[in-house]
């Protein structure tokens, strides 16, 4: 169950937004360039995915549904449509755009635009075939894919690559906040992409931490992070360090009974 933030999107927030509402412009939203990203109509997007079809559903998130969809000129794109009314999703929609549209590496989910139309908000996403790595690993057998050590021994370097990228190179640096299973996805070739950049900060580099409200998915929480609120580029390490045993293991670390015993894949693995 994922616990939801209700501070800024970046940096520690001290006083509240005036307003729910955002201005945009065809080169920027709120002041913030949009460097490669496209801004689409909605009559491009619901054209691409046959006016929001169901069939085109490819998954549902906490702030709403992505669906599949390919534009005019052949590519291959996923819709992510943003719940109406909610501030918590327009918090994530411009975070996830001030984060990604001048961010490109082979282990990130890209961001090719978004939609604003009244009130409804979309993101476009690149399509990533074959879906997250909590369904292929984890999820019901008709979703799991077969995936030997060297998938997932790639897996784990590649996400880790798209870590170091956003901690180290990129500046400011990010902290995702949110690095799980269903957050990593998995291209034609099995190469991971980590995506949804909802909840992420930017950590520039003459500070040590930022004291925040917590956010994140239970599991995952590093436990100085989720007892004292103080956020460093551990808490992204901490999380990445789950995932790799939920990849070792093939078991979910929120469910108990690992084993034998009835316990938490964190307590089994320590035993």
């Amino acid at each position: 169950m994922a616990i939801i933030k209700s501070c800024g999107c970046f940096g520690t927030s001290t006083t509240k937004k005036k307003k729910s509402t955002y201005s945009h412009s065809p080169n920027e939203i709120d002041g913030y360039p949009l460097g490669n990203v496209r801004q689409f109509s909605d009559k491009e997007l619901r054209l691409a995915t046959d006016n929001y079809d169901s069939s085109s559903k490819i998954g549902r998130g906490g702030f709403g549904t992505v669906f599949q969809g390919t534009l005019k000129d052949g590519r291959q794109i996923a819709v992510k449509t943003l719940s109406v009314g909610s501030k918590q999703g327009v918090r994530e929609f411009l975070t996830e755009i001030k984060t990604l549209s001048n961010v490109r590496h082979p282990n990130l989910v890209e961001l090719i635009g978004f939609s604003i139309q009244g009130a409804s908000r979309t993101l476009v996403y690149e399509y990533v075939e074959n879906g997250n790595l909590d369904s292929a690993l984890l999820g019901t057998r008709t979703k799991r894919i077969t995936l030997d050590w060297r998938k997932r021994s790639a897996i784990c370097i590649g996400t880790a690559k798209g870590l170091a990228f956003l901690h180290e190179e990129i500046v400011p640096h990010i902290v995702h906040r949110d690095i799980k299973a269903s957050n990593v996805l998995l291209d034609k070739d099995y190469n991971p992409k980590i995506g949804d950049f909802g909840l992420a900060k930017l950590f520039p580099d003459d500070i040590t931490h930022i004291s925040t409200k917590i956010a994140g998915t239970t599991g995952y929480l590093a436990p100085e992070y989720a007892l004292g609120g103080q956020l460093t580029m551990k808490a992204d390490i901490y999380s990445f360090g789950v995932l790799m045993l939920e990849i070792i293991s093939g078991r979910r670390s929120s469910r108990s009974n690992c084993g034998d015993s009835n316990k938490l894949l964190l307590e089994w693995v320590c035993e």
